[in-house]
């Protein structure tokens, strides 16, 4: 809501401009009226809106027209004054003042305009009649009010109509024409719909309203208040209510209802509460809330979003197969003005037969994007209604700033979940391949992807020790030469070559030797295609002897060229190496140490399904 409003009187001399202002402020009719008011400004404790409000008079006698257009400019709503018994400064309304303003403000976003007929103790007809035509031939014009300066009837209510046409403007939610409210109204409201139904069964049922009405207004309806509202519905139409709840054509006739009343505010508060600014845009505040995040510092989801996310997840998967179809996607995403996954998705996360993304590769693809890229988190956040749902003040509190990796080398140990494995080697050494491997897809599967639809990365989840920890492969393009810093940044490197090529080794070592051999990124030497017969490497060293020289792990053989889907253990040996960079090279060499972090990432993988298909019987 507006931080404050500028209220504007103009008019013709002698209409009692002045006086209605001095009789706001001093609750009489002041015996001596001076030709213009001084500016005044009323505090947001006295204003039925609690917000400051600035009211401004207009003289032309003591004003230019280049201090009346700056006033036009600077005001928030403008009250064009007359006198109810003066028909020339009714007529003046229209050929003069109306297209002043008009000429003088932007057509795209006009200033709302109230009509104020003063002096009505003077005459004992009203003014209505000749008033309503202007003001359906107008659409800026908000109301009109009759009011009287010398007995002070409806002062009050005319600064606070002023306020209201501001703070709750009648312009982007409803066409007077056509009697309907504008699409980009009906559009916020249906998202706003669509958020609120928890269940996604298109019905807001009593325990929805309740929590809609709650989150809103800070207060429940009482059962009887329910029941009037649905009846009100059931008495317009026949689709409004089904199953005791209410639908969405339902919910959109009873904020139809609201403006056509007046009640603006009501239609107003709720769009607000969902973040929409006066333009019925999403706030900028709303979608992007601050969040420091420090050097070496990293990105995660908390338990609470995992949560959220996860009742998104079941909200939306209507045929219960632990997985997103197209049309249960597109159905989730209804609430986002673009789609946010494009067809890479499915190739970045773990996916059924059907290729449709699991549960496990949903959230995992929503932890890619907190680590890659938090600020698009937030939005997505937002367009979820994150902080509405989990009653939180924004969906910052759904991120975890893990601290700085320095202090984790030092206290030799971490509390992240999620590592990032950087993987290099020159074109045609499978680095693709081995992304692929990790969600489970062999050979066979990975020729079916399609080239437009690849993805350079891949994120699924590991054991180590017990722990499930997000391991997040990005393949590097082999650009010897320009290796950035984000190129560099990672928490272990994958240096991979092809065994049956004899000239893919010797990039793995250049690389290595300029940018990793003096870093303290612990990196692993991967021999790809081992199904394939081994060639005799055009190096100086065998990759044997050079994983010696340089204190590496000796090549470990690779293929994802098998019948069922490729071996894991290579990439639990990749984040056990992320998580203990500290260790000494001899220690990630023991066979034990290897022995103990495989059998439990074995064990906790047996268990792991087994809580897993728990949790799918009781959803």
């Amino acid at each position: 809501m507006r931080k404050d409003v500028r209220i504007l009187l103009v008019g013709e001399p002698k209409v009692g401009k002045t006086s209605l202002i001095m009789s706001l402020v001093s609750e009489e009719f002041p015996d001596d009226v001076p030709l213009r008011a001084e500016e005044i400004t009323i505090p947001a404790d006295v204003t039925p809106e609690r917000v400051p409000t600035h009211i401004v008079d207009y003289s032309e006698a003591e004003q230019s027209d280049e201090q009346l257009y700056q006033e036009i400019s600077k005001a928030n709503v403008i009250c064009i004054v007359y006198s109810v018994n003066n028909k020339k400064s009714i007529e003046k309304v229209t050929s003069h003042w109306i297209p002043l303003i008009n000429d003088r403000t932007d057509k795209d976003s006009r200033v709302p305009l109230i009509l104020v007929g003063n002096k009505s103790d003077l005459v004992e007809h009203s003014s209505m009649e000749t008033i309503l035509p202007i003001m359906n031939q107008y659409s800026d014009i908000e109301t009109c009010v009759e009011c009287s300066a010398k007995n002070l009837k409806n002062i009050s209510e005319l600064f606070y109509y002023a306020q209201k046409a501001v703070l709750h403007p009648t312009g982007p939610l409803y066409c007077p024409e056509e009697k309907e409210m504008k699409p980009s109204c009906i559009k916020s409201l249906t998202r706003i719909f669509k958020v609120s139904d928890l269940d996604n069964d298109g019905i807001l049922n009593d325990k929805e309203l309740n929590f809609f009405q709650r989150t809103c207004f800070n207060m429940p309806l009482a059962p009887q208040a329910l029941e009037d509202v649905k009846n009100v519905v059931r008495k317009n139409m026949t689709d409004g209510v089904e199953d005791n709840g209410l639908t969405l054509k339902g919910f959109l006739f009873l904020h139809t209802l609201f403006i056509q009343r007046g009640r603006h505010e009501t239609t107003w508060t709720v769009l607000r509460r969902f973040g929409y600014d006066d333009d019925l845009e999403l706030h900028q505040e709303y979608l992007f809330p601050l969040l420091k995040i420090p050097a070496d510092c990293t990105t995660e989801l908390n338990h609470n979003a995992y949560l959220f996310l996860q009742s998104v997840f079941d909200k939306h998967d209507k045929d219960r197969d632990c997985a997103l179809s197209p049309d249960e996607v597109k159905d989730l995403f209804k609430v986002f003005p673009y789609m946010p996954w494009g067809p890479d998705v499915n190739n970045t996360v773990c996916t059924n037969d059907q290729g449709w993304i699991t549960y496990q590769g949903y959230l995992s693809q929503w932890t890619l994007t907190t680590y890659l890229d938090v600020q698009r988190c937030l939005e997505y956040l937002g367009y979820l209604g994150y902080s509405i749902i989990c009653e939180q003040e924004s969906q910052a509190a759904a991120i975890t700033v893990t601290r700085n990796k320095r202090i984790d080398l030092q206290k030799k140990q971490t509390q992240r979940s999620v590592f990032r494995c950087n993987i290099l080697g020159a074109r045609g050494s499978g680095k693709t391949s081995f992304l692929q491997a990790f969600l489970g897809r062999n050979l066979l599967k990975q020729r079916k992807i399609r080239e437009d639809h690849k993805s350079f990365y891949s994120i699924n989840t590991t054991y180590v020790y017990g722990q499930e920890k997000y391991l997040l492969l990005h393949e590097v393009m082999p650009d010897f030469d320009f290796l950035s810093e984000e190129d560099l940044a990672c928490d272990v490197v994958c240096l991979v070559y092809d065994v049956n090529n004899p000239r893919s080794f010797e990039y793995c070592a250049k690389v290595y030797k300029q940018y990793f051999m003096d870093s303290k990124t612990p990196c692993m030497m991967i021999a790809s295609k081992s199904d394939l017969h081994e060639a005799r490497q055009h190096y100086s060293l065998t990759p044997l002897d050079f994983c010696r020289k340089n204190k590496l792990h000796p090549p470990q053989p690779w293929t994802c060229n098998t019948v069922d889907a490729p071996n894991k253990d290579l990439y639990t040996k990749l984040t056990t190496m992320a998580m203990y960079p500290h260790m000494a090279q001899a220690d990630l060499k023991s066979s034990t140490f290897w022995l103990r972090a495989s059998v439990g990432a074995t064990v906790f993988a047996v268990l792991g399904f087994a809580m897993y298909r728990a949790i799918l019987k009781q959803r």
